[in-house]
């Protein structure tokens, strides 16, 4: 890129150069072969940009109408303004595209994340190695000022991590020991020793980076619209130019006048502000997001959030913590550590948090497990010290045909030994702070809906705390699909969930936003918008990006169309002059760019 930024900013220079030198020589042969010389130095790229999109079968171009418009004021003797035109069409472009360099490079500074080598700890010693040589295992330490290099897990030391990178949270975030941490993040404060889970191409930064990379591959309604719009609309352009030039010259036989107002309407017709202006927009939009933590994959889904009509929501990990304690075990002929020990054993391979909450509450000493299975929206099935156990919801318990005490109400795991009821696990989970702005949100949506699996009373009491009326609880994931279906028949529908578990109804639903599993696989690659702060307040500042990316964007539309058809109307009239079309095109093109890049300043 920077040796493209050089090199085009010489050429225009010499350019001028040549142009300047050619105003002394009024009425001199020697003027025009000056001229000729800017003339060709200016604009051999746009011919060379054109053959190639002609090889390819792309005839038609804003290259096309300025090579038309150029050789046509060449053939009318027009040469100044016909070296001009070129000039200052590729002093648009080159201000244009260093105006798209800067929005990317921001965006691109704000998520550089990667790190080229990392610090290995073996024993006593150390050594640098490059990073795409580190294994999953390996151990390695973080100096304070150092990037994280790899997705790992404290083994040792307590410090701050500046986590802004990659969440856009600006407050430090404390990590301690068994504490997970991300590549990327800078270490603020002490020295921390780090056993990595990730390789350099699977961290989370890696993954970022990949994505934010391929946001321009899911094109939004209105720039698909453009695209197809400007393969028509060009050759309809040319055509309309050579009608304007050639039957009025056949009937006034005033060649000149009427090929000067074909070529300003040429020039006036470049569609290079929409061409510009609509894509770069919804990037600054992406990238506006970013930096609030907010990870969108395309401008398709930045343009959705602008006519959704449903929020579905999980409950676990979404707008609670996810963060489980044991509150309550109850059991039926068998003591309670017998109990506990026999269950954490059976958890011991899960990674589900409600599975954490009861592994961390057990301090018995683990017994062997065989024949585990897991029941996908059930629970598990296993063998422990000779003992069957099923352990989840009640209705596995009824599947089963086991007969259970139900508690009134919170999340509750029930357990059967040797299919009979020996008891049950209450656990609590902790709404979360953001979830209270829930009601700020209701005025984006027609309906708010809770969808979780966890118990029917559990679920009433989030919703009726947060004022949420509509609400389902005991669901298994496909009962979660057939009522994102269901809504989708009357609206669009946004479903948020925790990635993992809900992987089929975020890709069912109109846009799929993960929250609540930071980094994990399966939000970033199965939803649609990642939340990376774990934090539903941003959603609402996802709606008012969107809304504010659409609004710049229709405002450089209106006012292109409306300065171009104006121009247009008055070249028809021979009151346009070629300065005038100039503006039309690249004066227009230039403003409608400073116009869109407001959406990486907006506050």
């Amino acid at each position: 890129m920077k040796k493209f930024f050089n090199v085009n900013l010489v050429r225009i220079i010499i350019s001028i150069a040549f142009f300047i030198s050619a105003l002394f020589f009024k009425n001199n042969p020697f003027q025009l072969v000056l001229l000729i010389i800017s003339y060709v130095v200016i604009s051999y790229p746009i011919y060379l940009e054109a053959l190639d999109n002609i090889k390819e079968k792309n005839f038609f171009d804003e290259n096309l109408l300025m090579i038309i418009a150029t050789i046509g004021a060449f053939i009318i003797k027009n040469y100044e303004e016909a070296v001009m035109v070129m000039l200052l069409f590729e002093i648009g472009e080159y201000l244009s595209d260093l105006a798209v360099y800067k929005s990317k490079k921001s965006i691109t500074e704000l998520l550089n994340l990667r790190v080229d080598s990392v610090t290995l700890q073996d024993g006593n010693a150390t050594k640098i190695i490059p990073v795409d040589d580190a294994q999953i295992d390996d151990i390695f330490i973080v100096k304070p000022g150092e990037r994280v290099p790899l997705d790992g897990i404290v083994l040792e030391g307590t410090t701050f991590l500046d986590t802004y990178p990659l969440t856009g949270e600006a407050i430090p975030k404390k990590v301690t020991i068994n504490d997970q941490i991300l590549c990327g993040c800078i270490n603020r404060d002490s020295l921390i020793k780090v056993k990595s889970t990730s390789t350099a191409t699977s961290t989370t930064a890696a993954r970022i980076m990949k994505l934010l990379s391929e946001t321009e591959e899911g094109k939004s309604k209105t720039e698909t619209f453009f695209s197809r719009f400007a393969k028509i609309y060009t050759p309809v352009i040319v055509f309309c130019a050579l009608i304007i030039a050639l039957i009025p010259t056949l009937i006034t036989k005033d060649y000149h006048t009427w090929i000067y107002r074909a070529l300003v309407f040429l020039v006036t017709s470049c569609p290079c502000a929409l061409v510009i202006s609509i894509p770069l927009g919804y990037f600054c939009g992406i990238g506006a997001a970013s930096k609030k933590g907010i990870l969108i994959k395309s401008s398709k889904e930045l343009d959705d959030l602008n006519n959704i009509d449903y929020l579905l929501l999980d409950k676990t990990g979404t707008l609670t913590k996810g963060i489980f304690t044991v509150s309550k075990i109850e059991t039926f002929n068998i003591s309670k550590h017998k109990f506990l020990q026999l269950v954490a054993s059976a958890e011991e391979n899960s990674l589900h948090p409600i599975a954490t909450a009861i592994k961390d509450y057990n301090h018995e000493k683990l017994l062997k497990v065989t024949s585990y299975h897991e029941l996908a929206g059930l629970g598990i099935s296993c063998t422990v010290d000779n003992k069957k156990l099923l352990i989840g919801n009640k209705k596995l318990m009824d599947k089963h045909n086991i007969p259970v005490i139900e508690p009134s109400d919170l999340t509750t795991v029930y357990v059967s030994i040797d299919n009979t009821y020996a008891g049950y696990i209450i656990i609590s989970d902790e709404l979360k702070t953001s979830s209270k702005d829930i009601p700020k949100l209701k005025k984006y949506f027609s309906d708010i809906v809770i969808l979780s699996g966890d118990h029917e009373e559990a679920v009433k009491s989030i919703a009726k705390e947060l004022k949420i009326t509509t609400y389902h609880g005991d669901l298994l994931p496909e009962d979660k699909l057939k009522y994102v279906k269901d809504y989708q028949k009357k609206g669009r529908v946004i479903f948020i969930g925790d990635g993992i578990n809900d992987a089929l109804v975020l890709k069912q639903a109109d846009i799929g936003i993960s929250m609540g599993q930071l980094g994990s696989d399966a939000a970033i690659e199965t939803s649609d918008i990642v939340l990376m702060q774990d934090n539903l307040a941003a959603l609402k500042e996802a709606f008012k990006i969107a809304k504010y990316t659409k609004r710049k964007i229709t405002q450089s539309i209106i006012f292109a169309l409306s300065v171009k058809i104006i121009v247009l109307l008055l070249a028809l009239f021979g009151i346009s002059t070629i300065w005038m079309a100039v503006f039309a095109d690249v004066g227009v093109t230039f403003l409608a760019i400073l116009n869109v890049l407001l959406i990486m300043l907006r506050k």
